[in-house]
């Protein structure tokens, strides 16, 4: 897949893919589920009945994430998985090209005219399919009638989604999330299509997990925030290998943490793996992180925790 990273690089991409045609949805993606599957089949479908490639246009950050940086008194909606996991996993369901747009105040700004003219028309979409309720432009003025007549005049046939419903309701972003902030891992299994996970590499961090006889990996994450909070029993994946293990994804309030941190356990397991990639599948949640009046407190809860997790995971 071909990343296109930024309205600044389009001169070079036409230059390096003359008179290249396209089919393109445009969104944030998070997550890929099952909604974001059926518009990229929708995608695929017009790509091969034109023979043009198919193309994804996404922002980052989310334009929620950029408005609550701006307002102190906002938080940003959790990230279901960060660009890297949404740019891997856009490659592997077969879509060719990918256009990075970044979310700033110049993009904020631009008027919905000016986004047709600067970005859109200087590429040649063949198909833009777009939910029916999907905005854009400054004060979000832009919609999908003026899309469409823009499509008219440009040669470019803009195309109504197929929404995806489970239970009654809309397959979305926001109903995972609120899956995975109620541990719902089975609801959010259902409408992703496939299990939540987490993939990060594994860094340096405290090592005392060591000293109380509980090695941990501790995982790179993110700044956006994870939809993940607490001590979880869990399936690693290190190198095609499955593992058991649990999880704490919080700031370690006991040993006077501040920044989020995701650590793992891995049962049995001794190996040096920093720098290795090391996939986290959330299984259960066992209990909200808390702070213990000592360290040995501390060893006692998560050694409860470990016996408790093996009993769901075996």
């Amino acid at each position: 897949m071909y990343l296109i990273r930024g309205i600044g690089n389009i001169e070079t991409f036409n230059k390096k893919f003359p008179n290249q045609s396209m089919s393109g949805t445009i969104g944030n993606f998070d997550g890929l589920h099952l909604g974001h599957q059926a518009i990229l089949n929708q995608v695929k479908d017009k790509a091969k009945e034109s023979s043009s490639a198919s193309l994804v246009f996404f922002t980052e950050p989310h334009a929620s994430e950029y408005f609550a940086a701006k307002d102190l008194n906002s938080r940003p909606p959790p990230r279901i998985c960060p660009w890297r996991e949404k740019v891997k996993q856009l490659k592997n369901f077969g879509i060719e090209f990918a256009f990075f747009l970044q979310f700033n105040k110049s993009l904020k700004t631009m008027t919905p005219q000016s986004f047709l003219d600067e970005v859109l028309a200087q590429l040649n979409l063949k198909h833009l399919i777009i939910g029916d309720d999907f905005r854009f432009g400054a004060q979000r003025a832009g919609d999908f009638q003026l899309l469409k007549n823009w499509g008219k005049n440009n040669g470019t046939e803009v195309i109504a989604n197929k929404m995806v419903s489970r239970d009654g309701l809309r397959v979305s972003s926001t109903r995972i999330r609120e899956a995975l902030l109620q541990s719902n891992f089975g609801l959010a299994k259902e409408l992703l299509g496939r299990p939540y996970t987490f993939s990060g590499k594994v860094v340096y961090g405290q090592q005392l997990g060591r000293t109380i006889g509980v090695p941990t990996a501790n995982l790179w994450i993110p700044k956006q925030r994870l939809p993940i909070a607490g001590v979880y029993a869990v399936k690693c994946l290190l190198a095609g290998e499955l593992f058991n293990g649990i999880a704490n994804m919080g700031i370690r309030p006991t040993v006077d943490g501040s920044k989020p941190v995701l650590e793992v356990h891995i049962f049995n397991f001794n190996d040096f793996i920093y720098g290795q990639r090391l996939t986290i599948e959330f299984k259960n949640k066992l209990r909200d992180e808390k702070k213990f009046d000592n360290i040995d407190l501390l060893k006692e809860q998560i050694l409860q925790d470990i016996s408790q997790a093996k009993k769901i995971l075996e």
